[in-house]
């Protein structure tokens, strides 16, 4: 009789190790949906540096994504920029304009399946960091300009049933954004969403919300989740076989 030990180290002197069963490994970290901040060209800090990480936990215990709870932060330039699906570029004030280089990275990551969340939290709509964004976007997509979405676009009832867009303001009542091929790959956020549900170290929310208070925060904690649903689902719930439940569900939704 012999041993197992003995036994495996027979089969391997003769070349039949690749019969055994290997061991299994985990697929690990990496599988995770990995939000990530996107800085801009020039230095500039992240405006809301928790809102990410928030809106990843209420992803983590509200859906089914798999996704890491600590967000990353990346420039464009960044050679793991293409393993990141969700990027989101938040800002309060004017910034410059990306590199030709960037924006030729920044175009191919959207053009090929990425999606960017543009979280303006200057409450001024025409303000600095609008006019960045809208110079920003003209130069990625010059005959895609951005545009309103339609009040029933798929994004408004990816996950939840929703309506107007709110965050920590309501000072745009509408999203915009940038369609490709069908695919709406861009969008643009004027009410400070990550305001809206950003913590602090302490687990207190660090901005007030107006006028809604705390059931606007919630509608804004849902239009968080349903942009990202949107990212990694696209427009599967605008198939037919959605529409009876959606109609449905509008009979008793409860509007913000």
């Amino acid at each position: 009789m012999i041993d197992r030990r003995q036994l495996l180290q027979g089969l391997g002197a003769l070349g039949l190790g690749a019969l055994l069963p290997r061991r299994a490994f985990g697929l690990g970290g990496r599988s995770k949906l990995h939000l990530a901040n996107l800085l801009y060209a020039a230095p500039s800090p992240v405006p809301r540096p928790s809102g990410l990480r928030r809106l990843a936990w209420e992803l983590d215990r509200r859906t089914s994504i798999d996704v890491a709870l600590e967000p990353e932060t990346l420039r464009v330039s960044d050679r793991s920029l293409f393993e990141h699906p969700f990027l989101c570029l938040g800002g309060d004030r004017a910034f410059e304009l990306f590199p030709p280089a960037d924006l030729d990275r920044l175009r191919t990551f959207i053009t090929y399946g990425g999606f960017l969340l543009v979280d303006s939290a200057d409450p001024r709509p025409g303000g600095g960091f609008d006019q960045s964004v809208r110079a920003l976007c003209a130069s990625l997509f010059p005959k895609r300009p951005l545009g309103r979405l339609k009040p029933d676009h798929t994004i408004g009832k990816s996950f939840y049933l929703l309506e107007q867009p709110v965050g920590r303001v309501t000072s745009v009542p509408y999203l915009e954004g940038v369609e490709l091929d069908g695919r709406l790959a861009l969008v643009y956020f004027q009410n400070d969403l990550l305001g809206a549900v950003s913590r602090d170290s302490f687990g207190q929310w660090e901005f007030a919300v107006y006028p809604g208070g705390e059931q606007q925060r919630e509608m804004a904690v849902r239009w968080g989740i349903n942009i990202v649903m949107y990212a990694l689902c696209l427009d599967y719930k605008a198939d037919q076989v959605h529409i009876p439940f959606i109609l449905k569900r509008r009979q008793w939704q409860v509007s913000p």
